[in-house]
């Protein structure tokens, strides 16, 4: 059979076309994307909440360490020299404890002859007396005139003056050699010594001093907005250079601020300490009562140039990174004052690790907390 030409050509051209489309199909097949895979999870993680309580409240200051009172004992006698000393800087000492002495040859001298003074006094005022007894009792006999009896009491009234005069002098002569005796003033720590072994010294000059009692306070340094929230009888704790911590009693606020520096202090009485020296500088904190807390374990807050965040996990699982602000710490917790809300489902560790919009699988506890 005989096919006419055009017939057969345009069979041919169809037979191309077909060819030139299944490869164009093959190609695009090839060519054509696998689907995406699911996503993957960043990480596994456990969900909590923020939990409500009741912490206190603090009120974080510094300030120097000083002593509660300090005493100054000085020389009460001048021009004496110091024959001895028995105290020195950090001694515990007693109400009464000698503390040094000042030469008292020539005290001694003086108060042997104030004894001798009073004892010649009081022989005259004996004369004086026996004489006016006498011519008192011969005064109605004539025997001697008036004026002569007059006389012997007059004599009797000058020798007793006399005699009081000279007591007089042996109470300030033995005062002025007891203060060869310089002693404690009150228990404390002998906080500095002046006194020098063979100095003479003047009336007034201070040889020693203590700290009463041993007792040392914290003198906090506050704005007028925190003193504001002061009152005596508050505790509070410091801690020293080398870790230990001191607790006190706030036994007095300022009444006024400095007009240099805008501050207060506030004296918090310290317990005795080992280690508490004054003028150490120490930073401490204030209690002021407990106050409702929003926390969060402190392994949820995730601290990034300067900032601290938190992840909350989304119903996709999705996470979305908050920035909150933080408060107090207690017992590896830490306050959430804003930021986030009470009822939002939190990363609990491992936030350093996401970051906003990752995808996490949750844990056996976190699907629970969910």
């Amino acid at each position: 059979m005989k096919y006419p030409i055009r017939t057969i050509a345009l069979a041919v051209a169809l037979l191309g076309m077909a060819g030139g489309l299944a490869a164009l199909l093959s190609k695009q097949a090839q060519a054509a994307p696998a689907a995406a895979p699911a996503e993957q999870a960043a990480l596994t993680v456990e969900l909590v909440q923020p939990s409500q309580a009741r912490w206190p409240q603090t009120l974080q200051a510094s300030g120097a360490l000083a002593p509660w009172q300090e005493a100054s004992i000085s020389a009460e006698t001048g021009g004496l020299r110091i024959v001895a000393l028995h105290a020195d800087v950090g001694s515990q000492v007693k109400r009464g404890q000698l503390l040094a002495e000042l030469a008292s040859a020539t005290l001694g001298a003086e108060l042997r002859q104030a004894e001798a003074n009073v004892a010649q006094a009081r022989a005259s005022l004996q004369e004086a007396q026996a004489n006016a007894r006498r011519g008192e009792a011969v005064r109605e006999s004539g025997a001697l005139s008036n004026q002569q009896i007059e006389q012997y009491q007059l004599s009797a009234a000058s020798a007793e003056a006399s005699l009081a005069a000279s007591e007089a002098a042996l109470a300030s002569a033995r005062i002025k050699l007891a203060q060869t005796r310089i002693v404690a003033v009150d228990d404390g720590v002998v906080s500095s010594r002046s006194a020098v072994l063979g100095a003479v010294v003047s009336s007034g000059t201070e040889l020693f001093r203590l700290v009463r009692q041993g007792k040392l306070e914290w003198q906090a340094e506050l704005s007028a907005e925190q003193l504001a929230r002061l009152k005596p009888g508050l505790h509070g704790q410091i801690s020293l250079p080398g870790g230990d911590t001191v607790r006190g009693t706030l036994r007095l606020v300022a009444p006024t601020l400095s007009s240099n520096t805008r501050h207060a202090l506030a004296y918090l009485a310290l317990e005795a300490h080992p280690k508490a020296r004054a003028g150490m500088y120490a930073r401490g904190s204030i209690a002021l009562g407990e106050q409702a807390a929003l926390t969060v374990p402190s392994s949820a807050v995730t601290v990034r140039d300067g900032h601290s965040y938190v992840f909350e996990v989304d119903a996709q699982g999705k996470v979305i990174q908050r920035q909150v602000q933080t408060g107090r710490s207690q017992d590896s917790r830490i306050e959430i004052v804003s930021g986030v809300a009470a009822k939002a489902h939190l990363v609990r560790s491992g936030g350093a690790f996401l970051s906003d919009g990752d995808t996490v699988r949750l844990a056996a506890a976190g699907k629970e907390a969910a």
